[in-house]
């Protein structure tokens, strides 16, 4: 199932951290393509505490003539510098304070960041800023009981049992120093290598001891193949050419020679395919019934796989005889978030944002274009399943909430009395949205009409020529 964008209320300046009850009005005013501005006025009240808490804030940065650090009264700083230099400082503090009650107040469905202008801000008179939001579209439905999918067959051949078979010995092979043979595909080889372009080194391409598995074509051009036939302890000429797009530009397209001395060779050594082995890798007496447990497993994977292929076709069916005007700040913040969120996945490899970019020759902007046709399609996913569950009248009880708060604890090893606790309201909400969209999905599922894939041009010739 296609993933959906959560309500989000985003940040202006700082993260909203806490709600504080200010004086204050709030104005709406709904613009074209699912947009409101929202005009917020605070009181002239307000605006003094908020500077006067800027003031504290800055004094001990500020130095005048005459004057100890942080005892300078406000009155003469802002002589020397103009009122406006705690301007910016107390904005912020009052457009942290009342956002998130001016969201409540306006009683709008926000589905972005809020793209924020200051109208008014001077000493004795109200503040007064305006955030442009997206607001949630209205979805008309089109067909969603009754669609038809693609029939999928999920039956398991011999053939892609012994392929996992296969696949399981070289998994569990173990890896030896081969000293009687010279090079050959599959084998990997531990190498030095230094390159050069018109006879000069260049930065990255020298290393020792690499290992380089001969036909994982991992290396530029032909280098792996110019060692095929090579013995250790031979010194090899290695002539290749950069490919014209290479991340580097000043090698792109150039011929370089590489160095290479080879130190090892090293080569799989499979197992023998039998009860032993089988014993060894799934702990089952016989090979024949860890081949039936590999044709389970696979039966398994391919069934989930194709559930889940199904849900995609019926719900883009959906979307697709439905209307909705996704307004371009929804879009925005959701490719914003699904950015933060593969930030978070290849973080925890051990990479950086910063290194991703470099490496992929990308900008952020870039990315985000990227993930912008899946981000539309989450947040259609998102509107059509939601509602469904609305109009199905579908209701999510306290018992489905605790069950699924006693899935997620003992994924994440806790009580799940605990992890209530660490919950807030707005966490249950979305949960609660959660399980309602998936009530969604699984009504949609038991009232689709599977048929057959249609047959190609080239299959219908093939049946024909066989008959």
């Amino acid at each position: 199932m296609a993933m959906y964008a959560r309500k989000s209320h985003g940040t202006l300046y700082l993260n909203i951290l806490r709600r504080i009850t200010l004086v204050m009005s709030v104005k709406v005013e709904n613009l074209e393509h699912n947009m409101a501005k929202l005009t917020i006025e605070v009181s002239a009240e307000e605006l003094e505490k908020a500077l006067n808490t800027a003031y504290n804030k800055q004094k001990r940065q500020i130095s005048v003539p005459g004057f100890r650090k942080g005892k300078v009264p406000r009155a003469m700083i802002e002589k020397m510098y103009g009122a406006e230099i705690f301007y910016e400082d107390a904005a912020n503090e009052l457009m942290q304070q009342t956002y998130p009650s001016a969201i409540d107040e306006s009683g709008v469905d926000i589905v972005s960041r809020p793209t924020v202008d200051v109208v008014q801000i001077e000493k004795g008179k109200p503040f007064i800023y305006t955030a442009e939001v997206a607001t949630r579209p209205e979805v008309t439905l089109g067909k969603y009981m009754g669609v038809t999918v693609t029939k999928i067959d999920t039956s398991v051949t011999e053939d892609e049992v012994e392929a996992e078979l296969e696949n399981q010995r070289n998994t569990n092979a173990r890896t030896v120093t081969v000293t009687d043979r010279p090079v050959k595909e599959g084998d990997t080889a531990v190498i030095d290598f230094e390159g050069f372009v018109d006879g000069v080194a260049f930065d990255g391409g020298k290393a020792e001891n690499h290992s380089l598995e001969i036909g994982s074509h991992s290396f530029i051009d032909t280098f792996e193949d110019q060692l095929v036939g090579k013995n250790a302890g031979d010194e090899v000429e290695v002539n290749v050419t950069f490919p014209e797009q290479y991340q580097a530009a000043d090698l792109a397209g150039k011929p370089a020679v590489f160095k290479v001395k080879i130190n090892e060779i090293k080569a799989k050594e499979l197992p023998e395919l039998n009860d032993e082995f089988a014993q060894d890798v799934a702990g089952v007496d016989t090979l024949a019934e860890y081949k039936e447990e590999l044709k389970k497993n696979l039966t398994e994977k391919k069934e989930n796989e194709a559930k889940k292929t199904k849900e995609d076709e019926a719900i883009q069916k959906i979307i697709d005889k439905s209307k909705m005007d996704l307004p371009k700040a929804m879009i925005d913040t959701q490719c914003e978030t699904m950015v933060n969120e593969f930030a978070q996945r290849i973080a925890q490899s051990g990479l950086s944002m910063d290194q991703y970019l470099q490496f992929s020759g990308m900008t952020v902007d870039q990315l985000k274009e990227q993930v912008r046709p899946e981000a539309e399609t989450r947040i259609k996913s998102s509107l059509v399943l939601e509602q469904i569950a609305k109009e199905e009248n579908i209701e999510v009880s306290d018992e489905d909430i605790n069950a699924e708060i006693e899935k997620m604890a003992k994924a994440y090893g806790m009580e799940a009395d605990k992890l209530k606790e660490y919950m807030g309201d707005s966490e249950k909400e979305s949960m609660k949205r959660d399980l309602a969209i998936t009530k969604a999905v699984d009504l949609i599922m038991e009232n689709v009409k599977e048929r057959a894939k249609a047959k190609t041009k080239k299959e219908k010739e093939a049946e024909a020529a066989e008959e």
